[in-house]
């Protein structure tokens, strides 16, 4: 039962916890992680919507080999996955329980946090390649200079170490870049939680859709492998997922967009927190609902368009990539 992956450290990593769990459920299965070196990975210095968003960058030639019968299913990290596609004739058979959907500031040996703080970020460059992450940063540390950096989760943490310049597309570099936000659970995965030199806060980075949950992919129709998969599915994972996707997939969400969404289940009650950021950070549009679990989709609906109401869709247009 081949698993399609990216084959960096990270997705690596994430598709060895879901062979982990398949063996566990089903003793005797021969499961294995199948690599994949994808145009987002092999394409370093552009920004994704070249490559036609994060599903062209990082999904869509798995997708072609789970398609073509070459993989039984595919690992993504669903923040990867387009909330406002449809993919006929797939489906996403198994979320596992969700890691931290936090973001993290990692820092170059020899500043200190107390330093970017005094400073609200002066003379401090802080490299992402999320519109998202870019937009909470410009409103947390103003005087701060935001540079694109883009790179598999270990990469980045050795360039940020070895003080490189970030290459850009059109052949000019930036940086070195003082400190990066990344992902907590990625940074987790990949061994590298003692970088971690903050834990951003809800109130401070409103994480993104889907960040922290780990998704298996397979085709409709493949009865067998989506029983397998069943196994592995958390309840909890899927209805939270389904209410963040939910408000991407009603404000047409892309992937510039500087969306965010949180939600998280107690005692059968979903409660969903959703952002529109304005990408210099001045303006954040931004609702919390609530409702039961078992209507995760009608919850995220109703914030996502409780954020067109207050005008948070021109935002998000202003953002998106020519056609």
């Amino acid at each position: 039962m081949k698993i399609g992956t990216r084959a960096s450290a990270m997705a690596m990593a994430q598709t060895n916890e879901v062979v982990r769990r398949l063996r566990a459920a089903w003793p005797g299965l021969a499961a294995e992680a199948a690599p994949f070196s994808t145009r987002g990975d092999r394409d370093q210095t552009g920004k994704l919507d070249r490559h036609g968003g994060k599903g062209g960058a990082f999904v869509a030639e798995i997708r072609r080999a789970l398609r073509d019968g070459e993989l039984a299913a595919a690992m993504h990290s669903l923040k990867d996955v387009p909330g406002n596609e449809v993919t006929p004739g797939l489906v996403l058979a198994a979320l596992l329980p969700r890691d931290p959907a936090s973001d993290a500031l990692v820092l170059r040996p020899g500043l200190s946090l107390d330093e970017v703080r005094a400073r609200a970020g002066a003379g401090v460059k802080i490299g992402t390649n999320a519109v998202r992450r870019a937009a909470y940063l410009r409103r947390l540390y103003p005087a701060a200079e935001v540079i694109h950096y883009r790179g598999a989760a270990d990469t980045r943490i050795r360039k940020l170490d070895a003080g490189e310049k970030q290459k850009l597309p059109g052949g000019g570099e930036v940086g070195p870049a003082d400190a990066l936000v990344m992902a907590t659970s990625g940074l987790r995965r990949v061994g590298l939680a003692d970088r971690i030199a903050h834990e951003f806060t809800a109130d401070e980075i409103l994480p993104a859709a889907g960040q922290g949950v780990i998704a298996v992919e397979c085709v409709e129709t493949a009865w067998d492998v989506r029983e397998k998969l069943a196994a592995l599915d958390d309840p909890d994972a899927r209805a939270c997922a389904d209410a963040e996707r939910e408000v991407l997939w009603v404000l047409d969400g892309h992937c510039n967009s500087p969306i965010a969404a949180h939600a998280v289940v107690d005692a059968g009650t979903l409660r969903l927190r959703a952002a529109v950021i304005r990408e210099d950070g001045a303006r954040v549009f931004e609702v919390e609902t609530d409702g039961a679990a078992g209507a995760a989709r009608e919850v995220g609906r109703t914030a996502g368009l409780a954020l067109r109401a207050q005008g948070a869709g021109a935002v998000i247009d202003a953002t998106r990539p020519p056609l």
